[in-house]
Formats: structure tokens, sequence, C-alpha cells
């Protein structure tokens, strides 16, 4: 047997190393926690276990529901066999719509580079790494000032992401505050695409900014259609927790799945703060927070594309601030990758 794993390790390198033009295989990192028998894993929940988490998580959607600020989404809802209290714009799921969401979502994403050596597909079991998003403050590399950041920071982070080997996709690192706030989010991807030619993500802030945003990169890539096959931009949006989707994150995941972008559906619940203090319960939350974000992803266009997010973690009770860096945020950040793959869906964790 030794000689054979040692053919399939000398394979692996191959295929992680690989650099020629087209090869799909330089877009798949490696797998740690996937059923093989080299490297390290670490399983939080047994299937049984996931599965009673699934089923808590579709008793909420169907009991308690979501609030879902935009009427165009209530309409969505409705018509597909939701039950929709318009007054109190409080929807409840029923089981089949967040199944059929899940099965209709596809497991396999590509995020492509302006080079396409940088081409990263997001499946299940694999793991890529990029920088976080987003500093309030930076130090000012001449004076070492602490300061508020602006465009020209942000310039310079993505020129960092691109610099380094071990950052695969390029995120806001900062963002712009030297710039109209109306138009932010198009300074921060302007930023962003002119310095890197790694895959970038940026909050779209709206979804009439994120059209515009679809468009910026068309233009670069040579055309909307190449946009579809190549999409260098993904979008991020956040529910508010507990259970809420708010009328900006109702149209930009209504949006990404009409112009066919990839769509990062956030929860940043606080356990103990804007969720159950206990952690099972704040991952039932955060579950059905993302799941209802993708259900009506896919009620807009089966088949978008769609990745599983979290920035869930605990709050510092003394302080009543979000805790990073904590074994408690290392557990939920565990634990919601392991539902992503349970539901075979592109998923992405903060991290400590």
């Amino acid at each position: 047997m030794a000689p054979l794993l040692e053919e399939l390790s000398a394979m692996d390198s191959d295929i992680s190393n690989s650099k020629v033009k087209g090869d799909t295989s330089k877009m798949r990192n490696l797998q740690p926690g996937k059923g093989v028998t080299q490297g390290l894993g670490l399983n939080s929940f047994s299937d049984d276990e996931l599965y009673d988490i699934h089923l808590a998580t579709l008793e909420v959607l169907e009991k308690a529901g979501l609030f879902i600020e935009t009427d165009e989404a209530l309409d969505l809802f409705d018509g597909c066999g939701a039950e929709v209290d318009r007054a109190t714009k409080i929807v409840k799921i029923p089981p089949y719509l967040v199944e059929d969401a899940i099965r209709s979502a596809p497991s396999k994403i590509l995020l492509a580079g302006r080079d396409p050596s940088h081409d990263k597909l997001l499946e299940v079991g694999r793991v890529h790494f990029t920088n976080f998003s987003e500093g309030i403050e930076v130090v000012d590399p001449y004076t070492a000032e602490r300061r508020t950041p602006v465009k020209a920071d942000l310039a310079n982070a993505a020129k960092v992401v691109d610099y380094l080997d071990d950052i695969d996709v390029c995120e806001k690192a900062v963002g712009s505050s030297d710039v109209p706030e109306a138009v932010l989010p198009l300074h921060n991807a302007e930023a962003m695409l002119s310095n890197t030619t790694k895959h970038c993500c940026v909050g779209p802030g709206s979804g009439f900014l994120l059209k515009k945003l679809v468009a910026m990169a068309g233009v670069i890539v040579g055309g909307i259609n190449k946009l579809k096959e190549r999409p260098i931009l993904s979008f991020t949006t956040c529910p508010v927790s507990p259970l809420t989707l708010i009328n900006e994150c109702c149209e930009i995941i209504m949006e990404a799945a009409r112009t066919g972008s990839v769509v990062n559906i956030l929860s940043m619940a606080m356990a103990g703060g804007t969720s159950p203090v206990t952690l099972a319960g704040t991952i039932v939350t955060h579950n059905a927070e993302v799941l209802g974000g993708i259900t009506l992803n896919q009620l807009v266009r089966k088949g978008a594309p769609v990745i599983y997010g979290s920035s869930t973690t605990a709050m510092d009770l003394k302080i009543a601030a979000a805790s990073v860096g904590t074994p408690e945020c290392a557990v939920i950040s565990g634990a919601v990758a392991r539902l992503a793959r349970y539901y075979a869906l592109p998923s992405y964790v903060a991290g400590g």
C-alpha cells in the first residue's frame, strides 16, 4: 500500500501546483476534513445530529418564520405556498420550499480572477483563504497615525493580497471613507479590481448598486455574457439577527439571482445578544437566516450560485461586543461549515 499512497500524494501535489492554462485542477485547494487516508479533519456533528439541527431549523422557519421587509420578496413567497402576513411582514416558509432551494442551489461555484491562474473553484470539502472585512481604522505606513481608512488604503490592501500566494480571494479589507456614501460600493470595487488580479468580493449596498457593479465587471471582462462565464466579482449580504431580511438584503439576494451573480448570504448572529445564548440555539437561528435567504434566492432563479456564509460568534457579555478569535467563534465556524457540507453547499466562515 505504501507505494500507492506515495503515488496518490505525488498526483495530489502535481494537481495543486498545476499552472497550465485551462487546467481546472489548479482551482482546487486541499481537502481537510474529507474522508481520505491522509490529512487532518474535525467533524463537529454526526449525520444524525445534523439532521436534528435541520429539522429544528425547518420548524423555526415554518412556525416562527422570518421578517421579510421587501414587498417583492413577500410576493414571491406568497406565490410559492408560504404563509405571508402582510401586516407584520412575517413569512412562514413550509419545509418543502426550503429543501427544494437547498437541492437547486449549485454545489460547485467558480470564483474567477482577472488572471485565470487565480481562478478558484468552490466545492464541498475544498478550503480556500481570503482576507477579512472590514477594518475601521488603519495605521498610516508613513506617520504611524491611527486614522479612518480612505480609498487609497483599500487599493494598497488589494495590492498586498495580490502579492500573497496563500490568499486566494480578495475581500474588501477597509472602506473608502473619502468618497460619497451613496456610491461607496462602486469606489470600493474600483479600488480592488484595479489593483489585484484575484477574484474580488464586495458588499454592494443595494440591488441598484449591484446592477451597476455587474455592469462595471462586465466592461472589464468584455461583456455581460463573458462575466457569466468568468465571474470576477461576487457579493456579500447579511441578514439581521434575529430572523430578519431587511430591504437591502432582499434586494441584493434577488438581484444577484437575476444577474447570475454569486452571492454570499452571511449571518452575523451573536450568541447571548441577537441569538440564543446557547451555541445550539444560535446555530439553529443562524441556519434559519441563511436558508431563508437561499430560499428567496432560488425562488427568483433556480440554480443561481449562492454561498452559505457565517460570521456568527458569541457576544462578550462584559463589553457587549462580538468576540472573535475565541473558542466559541471557532466552534461555531466549524459547526456551520459542517452544516454547509451536509447541504452540499459552498461555505464561507470567519476565522479566529
